[in-house]
Formats: C-alpha cells, sequence, structure tokens
C-alpha cells in the first residue's frame, strides 16, 4: 500500500455505475486530467451534465501515488520547448502551467482541502560541481519565460541540506508540495457537490459510437453521451487503439521512511522540495509526520514493494548516509504515460471524442493545465488547446518502444555516472 492511501481518509465511496444514463459529458478516468476536466465544467455551471467513469478509486494510479511536486514547466525542457514552437508559443504553454499552480492553490482554499499543502518551494540541487547547468537554466526561464528562480550558493544550500553530494542549487519560490491523494479526493468532493456523477469501481469496457454522440460499457452499466474525454494515463483503457498506441506506461518508485522525530533535523533544515540536476535524479520532500518521502528512477516494469525498497534506499544513503539504518514503512512503483515527444496529448481526436493524457513524470500541474483547456474548449469553443497540436498522438512504436526507454534511460544514467567519474566522485 502506498503511504498515501495508508494515510488518507477512506472518503465519500462513489457507487459503481449500473443501468443506463445519458449525459452531455462522459469523462473516462478518475485522476487529475479527469477531474480537472469534470470540475472545470461544473465550475462552468455544467456540472449536471457529465458522468465521470474511474476503473478502481479516485487517484488510484498516477495522481494519486506521485511525488506530490507542485510546480511549473513540462517533461520536455524549457529550451527545448522554445526551440520547437519559438518564444510567443512556449511562453504561453509554459504560463499555463505555472497559471495551473495557482488554480490548484485556490482550490485547495476554495473547497477547503485538507492536503497537508507545504508552501515552502522546491530546490533543484546540481549534483555536479559545475554551475553551468544551473545559470543556463536561471538565465533562460527569466529572459523566456518571465520566471525567477532564485540561486542558492554551496554555503547555503549546506545549512538547508546536510550533505556533501550537491554543490548549487535554484529554489523555486512559487511552488509547493502536498498529498496528492487528498488533493484528488478532495477535488473529485468537490466536482461531485458541484452536480458531478462519479463513479468508481466503473472500468469502461467498451466505446462507440452512438448516433451523433457515443456509448461507453461499463460492467454493469451504459453511457450514452454527445462527448466523452479519455483520461486514463499510463492505466491504459483499452479503448481506441491509437489512443494506447500514443503513449508507453513507464514505471517510477517512490519510498517512505519510518517517522524521523529529531533525526529528521540532521539531514533537512527546510520543508522544501528536492530534485537533482541528474537526467536519473532523486526527488525527495519532508513530510508533516517527520517521516521523508523519496522517489526516483524510471523503468519499463513495475517492481515489488521490498524491492523499490532496496533500490531506493541505496539512493537515499548516497545522500543521506547519516540515515542509515532507518525503516521504509512504505514503498510502490506506479505508471506514468509518456509520448516519444515528451508532452501531453491534449485536444480532440474525433468529433466529440477528447484526449488528455502523456503527462510524464512532471503531471500535477500539466494534468490540472489540460483539464482547464479541455473544460474550456468543451463549454465555450475556446481553441487554446490547439496550441498542443504539434504534439499530438504519434506512435510510441511499442514494443520495440519500450526496449529503446530502457536503454536510452540506462544510457542518460550512463552519462551522469560518466560526469561523476570525471569530477572524481564516483562510487
Amino acid at each position: 500500500m502506498t503511504y498515501y492511501r495508508a494515510t488518507a481518509a477512506p472518503g465519500p465511496a462513489h457507487e459503481a455505475l449500473r443501468g443506463e444514463v445519458a449525459c452531455d459529458t462522459c469523462i473516462v478516468g478518475g485522476g487529475l486530467a479527469g477531474l480537472g476536466t469534470a470540475l472545470g465544467l461544473a465550475e462552468r455551471g455544467l456540472g449536471d451534465g457529465v458522468v465521470l467513469l474511474e476503473a478502481a478509486r479516485v487517484g488510484e494510479g498516477a495522481s494519486g501515488r506521485n511525488g506530490g511536486f507542485v510546480f511549473g514547466g513540462f517533461s520536455r525542457g524549457e529550451d527545448r520547448l522554445l526551440a520547437d514552437l519559438g518564444q510567443a508559443r512556449a511562453s504561453a504553454l509554459y504560463a499555463g502551467t505555472t497559471d495551473a499552480v495557482e488554480r490548484i492553490r485556490s482550490r485547495i482554499d476554495r473547497h477547503a482541502i485538507d492536503c497537508e499543502r507545504v508552501e515552502a518551494g522546491v530546490l533543484w540541487a546540481n549534483w555536479f560541481r559545475d554551475p553551468a547547468v544551473l545559470r543556463e537554466r536561471q538565465a533562460l526561464l527569466a529572459r523566456h519565460f518571465g520566471v525567477e528562480w532564485e540561486w542558492v550558493p554551496r554555503e547555503r544550500l549546506r545549512g538547508q541540506l546536510h550533505t556533501e553530494r550537491y554543490s548549487d542549487a535554484l529554489f523555486e519560490p512559487r511552488a509547493f508540495h502536498f498529498h496528492p491523494l487528498k488533493y484528488v479526493q478532495g477535488i473529485a468532493r468537490a466536482a461531485a457537490g458541484l452536480g458531478v456523477a462519479v463513479h468508481e469501481a466503473s472500468p469502461a469496457v467498451g466505446l462507440s459510437r452512438d448516433g451523433a454522440g457515443w456509448r461507453v460499457d461499463t460492467p454493469d452499466g451504459r453511457v450514452r453521451a454527445q462527448r466523452v474525454v479519455l483520461a486514463c494515463g499510463g492505466y491504459l483503457a483499452g479503448l481506441r487503439r491509437e489512443v494506447d498506441a500514443g503513449v508507453l506506461p513507464i514505471a517510477t518508485y517512490a519510498m517512505a521512511t519510518e517517522p524521523l522525530g529529531e533525526r529528521l533535523g540532521e539531514v533537512m533544515a527546510t520543508r522544501a522540495a528536492v530534485y537533482d540536476t541528474r537526467f536519473a535524479f532523486d526527488y525527495y520532500r519532508p513530510l508533516p509526520d517527520t517521516r521523508l518521502l523519496w522517489g526516483g528512477r524510471i523503468s519499463v516494469r513495475e517492481r515489488s514493494p521490498a524491492a523499490v525498497a532496496r533500490l531506493l534506499r541505496r539512493d537515499l544513503l548516497r545522500v543521506f548516509p547519516q540515515l542509515a539504518g532507518v525503516r521504509i514503512e512504505h514503498a510502490w512503483s506506479g505508471l506514468m504515460s509518456y509520448a516519444r515527444h515528451e508532452m501531453p496529448q491534449v485536444g480532440m481526436i474525433d468529433d466529440g471524442l477528447w484526449l488528455a493524457q502523456a503527462f510524464g513524470g512532471h503531471g500535477v500541474a500539466p494534468t490540472t493545465f489540460a483539464g482547464e483547456l479541455l473544460a474550456a474548449a468543451i463549454a465555450e469553443g475556446d481553441t487554446r488547446w490547439r496550441e498542443l497540436c504539434d504534439y499530438g498522438l504519434v506512435s510510441a512504436l511499442k514494443p520495440a518502444g519500450f526496449v529503446g526507454a530502457q536503454l536510452r534511460y540506462w544510457w542518460l544514467q550512463a552519462l551522469d555516472g560518466w560526469k561523476d567519474l570525471r569530477e572524481g566522485r564516483a562510487e
């Protein structure tokens, strides 16, 4: 069981769909993208016309088991986004994610969602000695995206993170971190309170044309809808071949220690969340109950909790050897959806059929952004979603894509190791 599931209240049950219902919009997927679309429609007064189907429980997939970082940007780096789209379009898309950070913050306040929000920012710590990677990104963000990340010199950083592993860092002050599952549950409650019919334990097992609209079948029910939104992420529903073919479900790993009490102060004197500058980076954050949540690595396969704990404990001790002997109480893996272009696939793919997937490992703000784009498109005819059309439904080339993804990860991980070796820091 994930730490999040173990510490979240069960919440109100959303009954499984039974029988036949008709609606304006049927959303398949109870994660942040699907719920964000549902809540966006409900906030526009259209909640009574929305039915949301979740195969298990809301937040069961990546939305309820991620690192809990809430910050701007996409999996595709800002430099590549700029090269792809030019200044104006790249800046507008990036601003959509920073606006989404503020939207999440305001929804927490408006709907009184108790999700352990920690307003302490995010540190991007340099694993290597060469500060160029920090300087270049800081300058690019300021010049082209209007975003100011603060420089944290080595001496100050070591007062915050008690490790010899890092040199300098950048600090993103408007970012925060939270309990993602509690947030997802809160968004589901808010959407249901505004008229959205949320159904758990209702996997979509069939999708077909129904006159001018669509029919979605579940084991015990059926939805007839004018339009359908597919928001299943890495947990593919098997409803449209080209949709499933467009992404690779990629696993990542996370764990939570036992409560550390005063020992937490031995490793951190900040409440900020942290990730580092390697391709195969670690990410971690202190939890309100003094645990340390730690995550990292990607793979084409999920692993058992015991295997995850073994892998990540080793990573933890490379940074904080003073935590030797600490007990790992929760460890888990989860599936992200990656497209070959490392950008979300968002938009209309057939008449009345919408899509939101491929958020990779940087999804909390982009899923919220996507939900708002789709809600505005459906309710108001807003065409901003077309700004993502350059990153469409391209084949992930499965099964060869899995092999390619794993080989690429190992190659980039090896480059990290080679840079460590050159700096005389390899272990």
